[in-house]
């Protein structure tokens, strides 16, 4: 037996989990919405409105979008986005501890239960 769960930010809605960190994360090293979106076996349409209502319901912009031309279009992360995702990591890394502490509390460290 183990422990399983989700953790993410609400905001009228879920707002900001891990898959929305994982996009930006992937933004961040290809400098693409639709290359991450695309390693993520998910649409560009999916990608994008996925980040339009993040932005929405946390009311500031995540990504810096370049339109392409003669050395192509790109994404970049805003300072906000970059802020959060650190954050979030660092939230999501300690909620994992704290949890694991507790389930190792309340039902031992292994075996059936």
């Amino acid at each position: 037996m183990k422990i399983a769960y989700k953790v993410w930010l609400d905001n009228n809605g879920k707002a900001f989990g891990d898959g929305p960190c994982e996009l930006l994360q992937r933004v961040e090293k290809t400098k693409s919405l639709h290359q991450a979106a695309c390693q993520m076996g998910m649409a560009y349409s999916k990608a994008w409105r996925l980040i339009q209502m993040v932005e929405k319901r946390l009311g500031f912009a995540l990504i810096e979008r370049k339109i392409g031309g003669r050395s192509g279009g790109g994404s970049n992360l805003t300072p906000q986005a970059k802020e959060l995702m650190e954050k979030f990591v660092r939230f999501r890394k300690d909620a994992e501890w704290v949890l694991e502490k507790t389930y190792r509390k309340h039902f031992g460290s292994g075996g059936r239960h």
